[in-house]
């Protein structure tokens, strides 16, 4: 499934309230941010009455609830929230490759999961897979 292609302002006084009352949050929150105050929505695409949602910060332990902020409509229609959610429990193994790949998406987000979703513009960015590329071996994919 392709990746939802919706992107939205953070509210910065938002995001800085939520790291620094995070529990196991960042030391320095202001770096925590991306140096744009946009996010783009991480799940595959979905109907308009699913919130979209995008990570802000992981926690500074594994396996702690990580910073997400969730929106619905764009525009002065846009409602927004920010809030630590734990981590999607689900895991893909691979057992050709002894692999284990953690969703990065939020507990009890859509389906599919994180690696059900493909981002075309990433791939587009990182051109034609050759045979020595590592992406399909799960073990070197980003995890929480």
């Amino acid at each position: 499934m392709l990746q939802c292609t919706a992107v939205t302002e953070v509210p910065l006084s938002d995001a800085l309230t939520a790291l620094v009352t995070m529990d196991g949050g960042p030391d320095d929150p202001s770096s925590a941010l991306a140096p744009t105050p946009y996010v783009l929505c991480e799940l595959g695409e979905h109907d308009a009455r699913t919130e979209h949602a995008a990570l802000l910060s992981p926690a500074e332990v594994p396996h702690r609830p990580a910073l997400w902020f969730f929106w619905t409509g764009d525009g002065t229609d846009r409602v927004h929230r920010v809030v630590n959610v734990p981590w999607c429990p689900a895991v893909l193994r691979t057992f050709a490759t002894d692999s284990v790949l953690q969703c990065a998406f939020f507990d009890r987000h859509t389906a599919p999961h994180s690696w059900g979703v493909t981002d075309p513009l990433g791939d587009l960015i990182a051109g034609p897979a050759t045979s020595g590329d590592v992406a399909n071996d799960p073990k070197e994919r980003p995890q929480p």
